[in-house]
């Protein structure tokens, strides 16, 4: 049972339904989110991590997901009428429906009957570069299914965006090949990010590759470009990809994005400086305030300089989520 007294999907109920709003297609203003709701335990630890014994760290859990953090910080940018549709464990549901209402986000939240809210531990360590290690139980996350799925889901939505966790299971590939179908029959433009280097090199890229097909904006980090494509050069790499997907927009971190489109590079973006503290959910804070920003009317170049803006914030803060509205 959710938050609000609903039953979740997995306990009997369609979401989407009467609540869903619009009149539907890209006719809408909206954007819906398809992905994970994860529970962070953020651990920084200021020295190396010490086998067999103790090592002192600052600890704090926090409300997290590489989906749900996209819907969050696109509401945080200005994006109106932000949707999550994601699956959750009865153990956590309230607590991430209150989180991401708070986040002014609209949370369609799956409670699963069978599997616990999904936890990862996000180790950041304490150097210059505050680099993050995941150890990652997706649980209930990655169990998102078709029957999850309603068309209703995209009345007055004009962008729908899809977390790469999906395509990591079974039932959330067989999700993606619906919601793509769906949203190509309303002229709905589908964005992906493919979230995991690991795995994605487990996945395949020819797989993975094919089982985007249709997507018209690919958000990849450097590691995943280069994973996709086997090319070692950020640039070439995603050049290649824009061959496969219309526009292609490569996250660089502290060296900012690639603009790509039909082979090419058409604009380097700078990043913004910051002086990182956590470097979790960093591409999800570039992410959302991206689709924001062409929400709002921006051209690809404009909007990835947002996604740096936001990027840079992100980094500064503990956890993946942008502030809470004052």
């Amino acid at each position: 049972m959710t938050a609000d007294g609903r039953l979740g999907r997995g306990e009997g109920t369609v979401p989407g339904g009467t609540d869903s709003g619009g009149t539907g297609g890209a006719a809408g203003r909206g954007l819906l989110v398809v992905g994970d709701v994860i529970t962070d335990v953020v651990a920084l630890h200021a020295g190396p991590l010490a086998p067999g014994t103790d090592t002192t760290a600052s600890i704090r859990t926090v409300a997290g997901g590489a989906g749900a953090n996209v819907a969050c910080w696109a509401a945080h940018r200005g994006a109106a009428d932000v949707r999550l549709l994601g699956r959750v464990g009865k153990d956590a549901a309230a607590w991430h429906e209150r989180e991401l209402a708070a986040q002014g986000v609209r949370p369609q939240l799956v409670v699963d009957p069978l599997a616990p809210t999904g936890t990862v531990i996000c180790m950041v360590d304490g150097g210059a570069a505050a680099e993050r290690t995941f150890l990652t139980d997706s649980g209930a996350a990655v169990r998102l299914e078709p029957a999850d799925w309603s068309d209703g889901l995209l009345d007055g939505v004009a962008r729908l965006h899809l977390s790469g966790y999906l395509l990591f299971s079974e039932s959330g590939r067989a999700l993606v090949t619906v919601a793509l179908k769906a949203a190509r029959a309303r002229g709905v433009p589908v964005s992906l990010d493919p979230a995991s280097a690991g795995f994605l090199a487990e996945l395949g890229a020819e797989r993975f590759l094919a089982l985007v097909e249709g997507v018209d904006v690919l958000l990849p980090s450097r590691d995943e470009a280069r994973l996709l494509t086997g090319l070692a050069d950020a640039a070439e790499a995603a050049a290649e990809l824009s061959r496969r997907v219309p526009l292609v927009v490569a996250k660089q971190g502290h060296e900012g994005a690639l603009v790509a489109r039909s082979g090419e590079v058409s604009a380097r973006v700078p990043a913004v400086p910051a002086t990182p503290r956590d470097t979790t959910g960093a591409g999800d804070a570039f992410t959302g305030a991206f689709l924001a920003a062409l929400l709002a009317g921006a051209g690809p170049e404009d909007a990835a300089a947002e996604g740096c803006r936001a990027g840079a914030r992100a980094v500064e803060r503990v956890g993946g989520r942008p502030p809470l509205p004052s």
